[in-house]
């Protein structure tokens, strides 16, 4: 990753977290300057509780151009399957993605609880 953000592409990780957060959030928030900070990703954090006024897609999903993937899981975690979406569904997650970013802390200022 890091050769294309040395090009200037501009990578951006938001996470909507529910606190306090899970055992693998914490995790993963340890593992974030390691690996994605590390890269030349910016990441920010966003607690749910403080999500009421977004519009949300009810599935993880990565925006790469314009096209969106969808992650889904299993109850137990598990990824049992990808989609993507229609060029509305793109539209409604930039619409979420920019929501999630403008309230997001970022990574060096968030503080799990």
């Amino acid at each position: 990753m890091r050769p294309v953000v040395d090009r200037g592409v501009d990578f951006r990780r938001a996470r909507v977290v529910s606190e306090p957060v899970s055992k693998y959030i914490r995790h993963e928030y340890e593992l974030t300057p390691l690996a994605a900070l590390a890269a030349g990703e910016r990441v920010r954090w966003l607690a749910r509780s403080k999500a009421d006024a977004l519009r949300l897609p009810a599935n993880d999903f990565w925006l790469v151009d314009d096209v969106v993937l969808f992650s889904h899981f299993s109850g137990d975690g598990v990824r049992v399957g990808t989609g993507v979406g229609s060029p509305e569904a793109v539209a409604f997650c930039v619409e979420a993605f920019e929501g999630v970013w403008r309230l997001g802390v970022d990574h060096g200022d968030y503080r799990p609880t």
